[in-house]
Parts: structure tokens; sequence; C-alpha cells
């Protein structure tokens, strides 16, 4: 295992206490920065060109916002998935499927507009979590076969060419890679595998040059491994429970890190702000779902 000798020097992108800041997402036509505190039950926003941010709320714990085609967002809540319009202004559920016990997680968007959906259960039980297909008009499709059985649901992204899926579900510690023809994925195998005592693989990033960056949760870093799964880059951050990391910000240069301070005695000052590194690499357009 090597690692680019490189040192990456974070800055403090926006001062907040979540309790388990979450999904970094991209919005070019805000040119801001989405997240979510996935127990504070708050969607957050930042622009890192004037400084503006605002914070909405929700009925329900959100474990992922992503920008519509339309204006809005869509989020993956406790009970199922639901549309918020433009500003927040009106909210509608696309998919309402309520499981005692299990909340939405992580989430991503397709290159053909589809979200994907991750589940787990609150006390994180094995078989408990799961990975939905939603396409714009709410049509769900299970992902139980390619997958197994799935405990933590979390990143998701798609290579440059969109020809493969990566995937974690956090308690196997890997990232694990899936063939992917725009609407299905199939034949999931190990792409990288994390040691122990180096933390379990949370969110996760594709780069331009086909690059996957993983937030390790546990761990204090953030990683890369290039398209062969070789470990190339680890940025050390202060925070042990990073969560997600994303490109935005002028040229899509700049890597954007959630970090959560739930479940710590004395959590480190910075626990639950977002931290940017900049000029860390290339990252990829993001799609915004199509519904």
């Amino acid at each position: 295992m090597t690692a680019s000798p490189k040192r990456y020097a974070y800055e403090v992108a926006v001062r907040e206490h979540a309790l388990l800041g979450e999904g970094p997402t991209w919005d070019p036509a805000g040119e801001r920065l989405v997240w979510v505190d996935i127990l504070g039950s708050r969607v957050h926003t930042y622009a890192p060109g004037d400084g503006r941010r605002t914070v909405m709320a929700t009925e329900q714990h959100v474990g992922a916002a992503k920008p519509r085609a339309g204006g809005g967002l869509v989020v993956n809540l406790r009970d199922g998935i639901g549309l918020y319009g433009p500003g927040g202004a009106s909210f509608t559920w696309l998919v309402r499927d309520p499981v005692p016990g299990r909340r939405g997680n992580d989430a991503a968007v397709s290159p053909d507009g589809a979200l994907w959906a991750g589940t787990m259960r609150y006390d994180e039980a094995p078989g408990g979590g799961g990975l939905t297909r939603v396409a714009p008009d709410g049509t769900v499709t299970g992902q139980s076969g390619p997958l197994g059985d799935v405990a933590v649901s979390n990143g998701t992204g798609w290579s440059p060419d969109g020809r493969r899926m990566y995937y974690a579900d956090s308690p196997t510690r890997r990232v694990d890679v899936l063939d992917f023809d725009g609407r299905h994925a199939r034949s999931r195998r190990p792409f990288a595998v994390i040691e122990d005592g180096a933390g379990d693989p949370d969110g996760l990033a594709v780069d331009a040059d086909g690059c996957v960056w993983i937030a390790l949760w546990n761990g204090g870093a953030v990683r890369r491994y290039t398209p062969d799964g070789r470990l190339d880059r680890v940025i050390a951050l202060p925070v042990p429970r990073p969560t997600a990391c994303a490109f935005g910000g002028p040229g899509l240069r700049d890597l954007y890190i959630t970090t959560a301070r739930a479940g710590q005695e004395r959590p480190h000052p910075l626990a639950g702000s977002v931290l940017v590194v900049p000029d860390a690499g290339q990252g990829l357009p993001g799609t915004p779902f199509a519904g």
C-alpha cells in the first residue's frame, strides 16, 4: 500500500456543530454546496462566493438532499423520498414507504437522472438496509439481487464513462464496484479494502480521472484510490469522523468534506463542520435529479 507524500492543507468552509453532517453536493445552478445534518433534521446550503448560508428544517431525519433539474431538492427521509420546490416553498412525497426502525441514509443521482437512495436501520443490523433506484416518476427498483444483504448503505458514485458504479456498505470495510449499463448494476466485487484500524468507508466521490475519494468514519482521513484500486493519496484530518466528500467551487477543484460530532464524548472543536481542501483535484459535473 502506497500513498502520495503530497501534503494537503484543509480550511474550514462552514463552522457548524452538526450532529451528523453528510452528503455534500455541489449545485452549479446556485453556485453553492448542499449538505445535510441527518440527526439534526436540517438541510444546509453554503455559497463560497459570498459566504451566504441557508438552513431548512425537515420534519424527519434526512439522509441526503440533491438538486432537482427544475429547481428545488429531492430528499431521502426517514419514511421515503420527498420533493421540495425551489426555496423549500412546497413539499410532496414521491415515494412513501415507512419501516419501523429504518431511515434513509446516503443517496446519489446516476447519469440518467435517477436517484439511488440508501437506507439503514437505526441499530445498524445486518440485512436491515438497502439501496433502491428511484426513477423521476417515482418507480422504485430494489437492488437486493445485485447487492445481497446490506447493513449501512453509504457512498455511491459512477466512473466518468458511466460504466462502473462504486458502492460502500460501511460495516464491510470495503468499497465495491459493479458493472453499470445506465440503469442496472451487476456483478458486485471488491474494489478497495480498508485495513483494520483505519476506519470504515462512508461517503465517496469520483473525480475526472476516474479515481475514488473515500471518507473514513473513525479514520480521520479521506483517501483517493486509482481506478485499479491502488491507494495513492491520503488527506489527514483533525476530526475522527469525516462522513463524505464532494468536489465543488470554481472549476470543481475544491474538495468539501462533511464531518460528525455524534457519539463522541469530547468531540473535536471542528467536529460537525464542513472542511475544504482547495485545489485537491478535478471533480466531475453532477447530474440533477430529473423528477
